[in-house]
């Protein structure tokens, strides 16, 4: 795995190196000694996906409010996202800029979300399947968000949602 630092603090690219023969292709995409190696200490406690059928679907900007903030390592397995991380932690030098990144089902690339930050995504292709590793147990009612659209963050999505949850378009402004 190669591992590139982004302008957020603990927010990273994890890029898998997949190796091909005549059967296809295999990839590790997560290991524990590998992450440390490059000053991650994330241990995954559940697994989750998010299908969604629909091109232009778009899911956040979500966090977990503390005590229950949690990190999460965040791929597409298929299809194609256009994934965003939001750096809510006030007392970082980057608080309330964003990453964004590519990801799809055949690139293998993954990026790594601390706790603090908000994520969402917008579909790019329909049939796109996200897979979410995360570090803490899920705690009903802890759940928010920030407005996917908030002028204040000026973020460039590549089109406008299609399919939006309720929930979703209404966050409130990150204020």
């Amino acid at each position: 795995m190669r591992f590139h630092a982004t302008e957020l603090a603990g927010v990273v690219i994890i890029e898998a190196e997949p190796h091909a023969d005549e059967r296809g292709s295999f990839a590790r995409l997560y290991c524990p000694n590998e992450f440390a190696a490059a000053g991650i200490d994330f241990h995954p406690r559940q697994v989750s996906l998010s299908r969604n059928s629909a091109r232009h679907t778009l899911r956040g900007l979500h966090f977990q409010a503390p005590p229950h903030d949690e990190a999460k390592l965040v791929r597409v397995t298929q299809g194609r996202a256009f994934d965003v991380a939001v750096d809510l932690r006030p007392d970082s030098d980057t608080f309330r800029r964003f990453v964004a990144v590519e990801l799809d089902g055949e690139a293998m690339r993954a990026v790594f979300i601390p706790p603090g930050c908000a994520h969402g995504f917008l579909t790019l292709e329909p049939d796109t399947d996200v897979l979410y590793q995360i570090d803490r147990d899920h705690v009903p009612g802890v759940g928010r968000g920030v407005r996917w659209d908030d002028p204040a963050l000026a973020i460039g999505w590549p089109a406008r949602p299609a399919v939006i949850s309720r929930r979703d378009a209404t966050w409130p402004d990150i204020g």
